[in-house]
């Protein structure tokens, strides 16, 4: 079962026919309309849109580069993903001070980034973007803290929001805290764009024992039935002992300020259903629902047709999506040797080739310019 492409496609006709025509920051302007809601249960498939080819690898190292904390571009080249090189160009002509024949073209400036690492850590770096918030968020402590002479002092504070999820999740999973903010007021303007999805916050439950079951018979090729008394007696513990399989459901929802609805919010989507996949997978929980809440939803007026092709295609079957460890980690000698890698370890290790699609049919892809 494919809903979550018609519902998309359902969204492009929606601004179609009620958007307002509104100008904006890059010049181009948009079809816009205000406040819209997708929602997918991740049973009927991973959310990979299968009216135009998505870039997987290029989605996924996006993810990876968040998750890691990294807010410099270098590794996103290194993985021929190319999301984010108009804005750090965009932030290197504006601030440095060399006469405009002196600047270098984007494609020099992306090959230098490449190969002149003292370039790169200067020109770039995003600023305090997504990963840098998710990961090592800063405050001042306000707290009085005295030194000798009796006067107050204030020091800085890093938060580790990722980790500290993980570790509620694992320890407090009914609690409604479970959030994760990208949208630091504080460092806004340090940003070469300010988060567009801004924060997401996490749901779990408990399954049923129906669920249970249904799960231990798709899990263990020996599962049967016949283990059991009569469906109504099944108790949880009974399954724990014969077929362990997880016992809660972890929903996702995100919050996003401005959807480029025909290149960003794709991507969007499959992205997060990753992080649900791999969140859910840290705390032995089972993928449930992906919700995004949308506020300026908008086509670019150099999008329009694109998005009518798109409208007009019959949907594939949704895909599946495995993760693995990689190769070297994979070996059971290993494991034992090195021990239980921590979250953090396993993000650092992980590649986009550790995410491997199955049964992924699409249509051909649909170009469409980005606006920076």
């Amino acid at each position: 079962m494919n809903n979550l492409d018609r519902v998309y496609q359902n969204l492009l006709q929606d601004i179609l026919d009620n958007g307002v025509q509104k100008k904006d920051r890059t010049g181009t302007g948009t079809l816009s309309v205000f406040g819209r809601q997708i929602r997918h249960k991740m049973s009927e498939g991973f959310p990979l849109l299968t009216t135009k080819k998505m870039a997987w690898k290029v989605m996924v190292a996006e993810l990876l580069f968040f998750l890691r904390g990294d807010t410099n571009i270098a590794y996103l080249l290194s993985h021929d993903c190319h999301i984010w090189d108009g804005d750090a160009y965009k932030n290197y002509l504006s601030k440095n001070s060399l006469d405009s024949e002196e600047q270098l073209t984007k494609e020099q400036f992306i090959t230098k980034i490449l190969r002149d690492w003292d370039f790169a850590k200067v020109w770039a770096d995003l600023g305090p973007v997504y990963g840098k918030q998710w990961r090592n968020w800063k405050y001042e402590n306000k707290k009085n803290h005295y030194v000798t002479s009796g006067e107050p002092t204030h020091h800085s504070v890093e938060i580790d929001q990722i980790i500290n999820l993980i570790n509620e999740l694992k320890t407090n999973p009914d609690s409604r805290r479970l959030m994760v903010s990208a949208w630091n007021v504080g460092e806004l303007d340090q940003m070469v764009l300010p988060p567009c999805h801004y924060g997401f916050q996490v749901y779990t439950r408990e399954l049923k024992v129906w669920e249970r079951l249904n799960l231990a018979s798709k899990t263990y090729d020996s599962f049967d039935p016949f283990d059991f008394g009569t469906p109504d007696d099944v108790e949880h513990d009974e399954i724990d002992k014969l077929y362990p399989v997880p016992k809660r459901a972890i929903s996702l929802m995100w919050n996003q300020r401005s959807v480029d609805t025909f290149l960003g919010l794709p991507f969007n989507i499959a992205s997060y259903g990753l992080l649900l996949e791999i969140i859910a997978k840290e705390v032995d929980m089972v993928p449930d629902e992906l919700i995004g809440n949308l506020g300026d939803v908008h086509l670019y007026l150099n999008h329009i047709e694109q998005a009518k092709e798109q409208i007009s295609r019959t949907p594939f079957q949704l895909p599946s999506v495995r993760i693995t460890e990689r190769n070297w980690y994979q070996h059971e000698l290993v494991k034992q040797h090195l021990g239980e890698k921590t979250f953090d370890q396993k993000i650092m290790s992980y590649r986009p080739e550790c995410f491997e699609l199955v049964g992924y049919q699409s249509h051909e892809k649909i170009k469409a310019p980005l606006s920076n």
